[in-house]
């Protein structure tokens, strides 16, 4: 009786009487293999390999650090390359809400510089009309397989006439510190309404306010153009150091990015390249994060939770328009007097610092004490902390009794919120 050949009987056949260094013709079907002396001596050390650096051509790729992760990188001649894990992971996109799921502020279109849209975004604009807006994709139209964007940000300059004006979406990253010295990578897909017209990037390296910090320090990027097709666009720099530098004392440094669809010669230092064009451009998944490449993209904490809570870091609204009720409660508290409410909000995260509070005209407001309505004539902020505030409410009349427990709602609306900014 013949016995059946295992997998290790056919695999010590075919690589039988195979010597390193003679070019041995082996067993199988799969042809000649020649094992050469220059592989053998290629690889010198633990964990090397060897890799292709084009057609029958190898070299050997030097093992990485502990913990180092192997990355496809075409700038090399191997097409490979050991990266630092911590870049490659979780949390290396510095950029908050970089795919724009987040409108705490329900912004539907903004032209004012300054102005904030989707959290964490602002616009910087001077010149012309610049108009921001939310946009929703089409179903199965989002630019990344796999990543089903919701929401992408439309950008149109009109009227950009002077060598001074431009137009950016901006993003403030907390701390000046974020990756001084080193090799930083933003990315984002683009695309224009028509044409072929340009797009940049520039970073600023803020020291904050407060005493005496330094100036702040400018890189920018050479232009790209971009296509009328979604497409990923990358821009890699060497961030200065910020040895020797002054921070300033109010803890309030910051990294920058700003993403230009115009600019004029006269915006020194900046993506002057870009020049003036008054186009129509849209954005979505901006991402910012150290090495030469840009990776896989994805948000700065990776759940959706995890990001409205670093959205709510810098900014909360307290917002009736979601509530089941016309009665959404802002605060909870005890009559200090016949006239006023003292309420305390707790945030639903901690803060960057105190934030400042914004109100609608009291009239949207009312107080609800022993089950009767008051409305709401006017507010006294009291105390404000990165966990809570206290405000007095008042109210014309005197209905109160001094101890008593209310709290203040909508008065009979959805229109009603309070906003808190901590924002850079």
């Amino acid at each position: 009786m013949t016995k059946a050949r295992t997998l290790a009987d056919n695999f010590a056949a075919d690589i039988n009487g195979i010597t390193a260094g003679t070019g041995i013709t082996g067993g199988g079907t799969s042809g000649t293999v020649t094992i050469t002396n220059e592989m053998a001596t290629t690889i010198t050390a633990k964990g090397d390999l060897l890799a292709g650096t084009g057609n029958a051509a190898f070299d050997n790729l030097a093992a990485g650090s502990d913990g180092d992760t192997l990355l496809a990188d075409n700038s090399q001649s191997t097409g490979l390359r050991w990266g630092d894990n911590l870049g490659y992971t979780a949390g290396k996109n510095k950029i908050i809400n970089g795919d724009f799921r987040i409108n705490q502020r329900a912004f539907t279109s903004n032209t004012a510089d300054g102005d904030y849209n989707f959290d964490r975004f602002a616009q910087l604009n001077s010149g012309g009309t610049v108009t921001v807006t939310p946009q929703v994709f089409t179903l199965g139209a989002a630019p990344v397989a796999g990543y089903e964007g919701t929401n992408f940000v439309r950008i149109v300059s009109a009227s950009q006439s002077t060598s001074t004006n431009y137009a950016a979406l901006i993003q403030r990253i907390e701390s000046v510190r974020t990756f001084a010295g080193q090799t930083v990578t933003a990315s984002f897909w683009a695309k224009a309404s028509t044409g072929t017209p340009n797009i940049g990037v520039s970073f600023e390296q803020g020291f904050g306010t407060g005493g005496s910090p330094s100036s702040i320090v400018v890189t920018s990027i050479t232009k790209q153009t971009i296509s009328t097709s979604w497409v990923r666009y990358s821009f890699t720099t060497t961030l200065p150091s910020i040895a020797g530098k002054t921070l300033g004392t109010n803890f309030d440094g910051n990294l920058n990015l700003l993403i230009f669809t115009s600019c004029g010669t006269g915006v020194t230092g900046y993506s002057t390249d870009v020049g003036l064009q008054n186009i129509t451009a849209e954005i979505w998944g901006v991402q910012v994060e150290a090495g030469s490449v840009a990776t896989a993209f994805q948000t700065a904490t990776g759940t959706l939770q995890g990001e409205l809570a670093a959205c709510q870091r810098y900014y909360w609204r307290n917002d009736s328009a979601t509530a089941s009720t016309n009665y959404h409660t802002f605060a909870s508290g005890f009559n200090s007097s016949t006239s006023r409410l003292y309420g305390l909000t707790t945030f639903p995260t901690i803060m960057r610092i105190a934030p400042t509070a914004t109100y609608l005209a009291a009239a949207n407001y009312n107080t609800y004490v022993a089950n009767a309505l008051t409305a709401v004539s006017g507010f006294t902020l009291d105390t404000a902390n990165v966990n809570n505030i206290t405000v007095g409410f008042n109210v014309a009349t005197t209905p109160f009794t001094a101890g008593q427990g209310g709290t203040v709602v909508a008065a009979n609306n959805k229109t009603a919120y309070i906003e808190y900014s901590a924002e850079l």
